[in-house]
C-alpha cells in the first residue's frame, strides 16, 4: 500500500472518530494527533515523506516547574520504511487560541529502506505550534529532531516537519 492511500486511511479514520465522540458523553481527556509531513528535509538523499500517529491522555498530567507535563505515545513510518516507534513526555503552553508543545521522547529506530541513524535508540526533540478550531480540535505544524546522542558510531541525525491534525476525546 503506498504512503499517500496509508495518509487518506488515518486521515478518515481521524474523523469518524468525531462523528463516534459526538455520540457518546465525553470528558476530553485523550487527544490523538494523525500527522504527515517530510522525513529529514535537510538531506537530499535520503529525504522522505512521513505519516504517522500519537496518543495523549490528559489524565496523567501534571503540573510541574516545567508547567504542564504530560505522557505520549506514538509511531511513525516512512515512504522508504524506515520506522519509530517513542513514549515520553510533553509539556502544554496555551496562547490564547495558540498552543505551544515541546516534547521529548525516546523511542526505538528501525531504518528500514531509508537512513541509518546509527543506532537503534533515537531521541526525538519537538516543537508544535497548534491552533485551536472548534469541536476540540486543532490543526498544527511541527518540527522535530531525531538523533541517538552519541550512542552509536555515527550519529548523523535527522530533520523533520509535519502538519498536524489533532482531536480530543
Amino acid at each position: 500500500m503506498n504512503l499517500k492511500r496509508l495518509a487518506i486511511i488515518f486521515i478518515l479514520f481521524f474523523f469518524s472518530f468525531s462523528t463516534i465522540a459526538d455520540e457518546i458523553e465525553k470528558n476530553n481527556n485523550t487527544e490523538f494527533n494523525v500527522y504527515t509531513g517530510m522525513f529529514d528535509f535537510s538531506d537530499d538523499g535520503k529525504r522522505s515523506t512521513l505519516i504517522g500517529f500519537q496518543h495523549q491522555n490528559e489524565d496523567l498530567n501534571r503540573d510541574t516547574f516545567f508547567g504542564n507535563l504530560s505522557p505520549i505515545t506514538g509511531a511513525m513510518i516512512t515512504a522508504d520504511n524506515a520506522t519509530y516507534f517513542y513514549t515520553g513526555v510533553q509539556a502544554h503552553y496555551k496562547l490564547g487560541s495558540l498552543n505551544l508543545t515541546p516534547s521529548f521522547t525516546p523511542g526505538y529506530y528501525n531504518e528500514g529502506n531509508g537512513k541509518d541513524l546509527g543506532h537503534a535508540l533515537e531521541f526525538k526533540s519537538e516543537i508544535q505550534l497548534s491552533l485551536e478550531l472548534p469541536r476540540d480540535s486543532q490543526i498544527g505544524f511541527s518540527y522535530n529532531h531525531l538523533s541517538n546522542a552519541s550512542l552509536g558510531d555515527k550519529n548523523p541525525g535527522a530533520n523533520s516537519y509535519m502538519f498536524n491534525l489533532l482531536k480530543k476525546f
